[in-house]
């Protein structure tokens, strides 16, 4: 089956002339690290290449190859159009309104509803990231250091440095690939998971202050105010989740990010075994089965409310 749809992708790219490639709004690592391992491998092969992200390139990422040229919104016509590390269309905010359904959908996510005219899913990778660097010499593009500089920060960042229980041996090595092929892994280790700014820092102490728990479930919340206060200009929670969900004896972490009056953005954590990508699909998002997100309706009391409702019902059956 893979060795037909690689055929299929690498049929689909030697026609294309001018692609467009979109990844998912509030981008991470793996969507930023995917879109560029993409893009530039394309440009190298003389393609004309969009890159495109509806909420722009977050400034950590501006040292990775590539970056001054993603837009956020698709700037001229195009033949291919490919999302990445996507697993459904909302995901893409509104940069694809009104298009017809992408040429190839390239994802990691369990919950991706095989939206694309061709899917690579392979929801047991650590990392979308991962999967292109392992399918790309099959489609017969080449990786550089810059690419796979970008590729590596793509698989840091939703392995947590390796952290995650979806690490395995594989992961490893195709890190160690892509450290051959010339990326720098104490620079993007620590520019992607290190690094941090003063607004980052005062809008962690913000959601800190207002931790709660009760047994293995911990939540917090940030809001409209709390970015205002700390001058943070992404709409994202500055990894605060990762931070949350290192401490010892939780089962699950749940943080709350208002993104307007009426929507609140929705991050879960887990430990192993408890599966909270059934709530998140529940609510409108997805993912993995320890991590998982979705954007949810409603007021922010309207939204926490639900959301730990539904929590403490999967925690009770666990």
């Amino acid at each position: 089956m893979t060795d037909t749809i690689d055929l299929e992708i690498r049929e689909l790219l030697q026609n294309a002339r001018s692609i467009v490639i979109v990844s998912h709004i509030r981008p991470d690592a793996d969507a930023v690290g995917s879109l560029l391992g993409l893009g530039l491998p394309l440009l190298a092969a003389g393609k004309q290449v969009q890159l495109v992200l509806q909420d722009g390139l977050p400034e950590k990422y501006a040292f990775l190859t590539g970056a001054d040229r993603v837009e956020r919104s698709i700037q001229s016509g195009f033949d291919t159009l490919i999302t990445v590390d996507c697993s459904d269309l909302k995901r893409t905010g509104s940069v694809l309104a009104g298009l017809p359904a992408p040429d190839l959908n390239i994802d990691h996510h369990q919950t991706n509803v095989n939206f694309g005219r061709i899917n690579l899913v392979e929801a047991e990778a650590s990392a979308t990231a991962l999967v292109l660097a392992e399918h790309l010499p099959m489609w017969g593009l080449m990786t550089d250091a810059g690419a796979a500089q970008c590729l590596l920060a793509g698989i840091l960042g939703d392995t947590i440095g390796f952290r995650t229980s979806g690490t395995d041996s594989k992961t490893l090595r195709v890190a160690a690939d892509l450290m051959d092929k010339g990326a720098n892994l104490p620079l993007v280790y620590r520019q992607t998971l290190l690094s941090r700014s003063i607004p980052e820092l005062r809008y962690w102490g913000q959601g800190l202050t207002k931790i709660q728990h009760e047994g293995p479930l911990l939540w917090s919340v940030l809001t409209l105010d709390d970015r205002i206060k700390a001058v943070y200009p992404e709409n994202d929670d500055a990894d605060l989740i990762n931070l949350l969900s290192s401490v010892s004896g939780l089962l699950v972490v749940v943080l709350f990010i208002q993104q307007a009056p009426d929507r609140v953005k929705v991050s879960w954590r887990s430990a192993e075994g408890i599966d909270v990508s059934t709530i998140a699909f529940e609510f409108g998002g997805g993912g993995h089965s320890a991590a998982a997100g979705a954007d949810v309706e409603g007021s922010l009391d309207e939204v926490v409310g639900q959301v730990l409702k539904r929590t403490k019902q999967l925690l009770a059956d666990f």
